[in-house]
């Protein structure tokens, strides 16, 4: 099937009984036992699995063309999954430019326990020289956040493999309608559904998603199960609802973020623009070989420094200024005041989420705040 089609029906159990045409929220946290002790009906306890959850799983892997799912309460549970299942004092390869959740997971949580280097995972050079004999890990995260750098997934899958070494590839800001990093040599994929996949900023999620079934997935699932990190059936049926219409969103998103892009690179109140779309992107060429589309996450630099930039947000009428992205609002954020002090964010550096909103609106916002 198309993607279209897997978003809409991959998610979907019909119940058998009633036949709604619409998956009911099953919030029953046990499952009634059959005579002979067993469970009939496939479920033990909400805490291991539910229909929900089920149902959002059976579409993320199918989304992604992997082999099986686990979905989180949020994406840093995700992420925190691939990291406990690693043997303590594991190595792992991270970008410098990391989601800053996610780098303080790993400096504050697991400082005794795992680790890591975090490098320009751009420079294949640099990756292979970082390479230890416990590199277990090679964490990529592109398009990066917030600079939106471009890692070449099947180059670094290759070099992982001859070293025997997993690939995860944080694929929250492309979404499996602008790449599909598993075709691409990568072991794990993980998500924050909170953003593009739900779509609607109304819950929090994550998933992992695998490529194959093995030994290392057993130990990501034990995680989610005997962890506890499970999003609600609530939150489950909500991100199902999202997915069905994300192939349409997406497209609206990239279309929207192109021109955006565009504009505010012919701007003369903007220093750069970082946006993989764009032919100036000095990965451009990398980013059009691995991805379907660009998705509609960019930053840029507001000339006249760091007050300036918040000047600028300040003026915006249509665009939010909040963080998270991935919703059909525009939002607009200054990323370094929400990084902290270890930053390595320009303090001129303003990241926006594009939305749904019609693009004249948008522009219009954008000439305003500019004056």
């Amino acid at each position: 099937m198309k993607t279209e089609t897997l978003a809409i029906h991959a998610g979907n159990l019909i119940n058998k009984n009633n036949k709604a045409v619409i998956q009911p929220i099953t919030l029953s946290t046990t499952f009634e036992r059959g005579e002979n002790g067993d469970f009939p009906g496939g479920y033990m306890y909400s805490r291991s699995d539910n229909p929900n959850r089920k149902s959002l799983e059976n579409v993320l892997a199918a989304l992604e063309g992997g082999a099986e799912a686990c979905a989180f309460s949020s994406g840093n549970a995700a992420a925190m999954s691939v990291f406990q299942a690693l043997k303590p004092g594991s190595h792992i390869i991270c970008p410098d430019d990391m989601y800053h959740g996610l780098r303080n997971q790993l400096k504050i949580i697991f400082k005794d326990i795992l680790q890591f280097d975090f490098i320009n995972v751009g420079n294949l050079h640099l990756i292979k020289e970082n390479i230890k004999n416990n590199t277990q890990l090679i964490w990529l995260e592109t398009p990066s956040n917030p600079l939106l750098k471009i890692s070449d997934i099947k180059a670094i899958c290759i070099l992982a493999k001859d070293n025997n070494i997993m690939v995860a590839v944080d694929n929250t800001f492309a979404t499996p309608l602008c790449q599909l990093p598993l075709s691409l040599g990568a072991d794990l994929v993980m998500h924050s559904s909170t953003k593009y996949l739900n779509g609607h900023s109304d819950v929090s999620g994550g998933a992992i998603i695998t490529k194959n079934l093995n030994s290392f997935w057993d130990k990501i699932k034990n995680v989610q199960s005997y962890g506890g990190a499970i999003p609600s059936p609530f939150d489950c049926y909500l991100i199902v609802r999202g997915i069905k219409t994300l192939p349409y969103r997406m497209r609206g998103h990239c279309e929207n973020a192109m021109k955006i892009a565009q504009y505010l690179e012919n701007h003369p109140k903007v220093e750069s623009v970082f946006y993989p779309g764009l032919p100036s992107h000095p990965q451009h060429l990398i980013a059009k070989s691995q991805m379907l589309d660009y998705s509609a996450m960019l930053s840029f630099l507001v000339k006249d420094g760091e007050q300036a930039a918040i000047k600028f947000i300040n003026s915006l009428k249509i665009f939010t200024q909040a963080t998270s992205l991935g919703g059909v609002e525009s939002l607009i954020e200054h990323r370094y005041s929400v990084e902290g002090p270890d930053s390595k964010t320009p303090k001129n550096l303003l990241r926006v989420s594009v939305g749904l909103e019609h693009i004249d609106d948008l522009i219009m916002d954008l000439d305003n705040a500019f004056g």
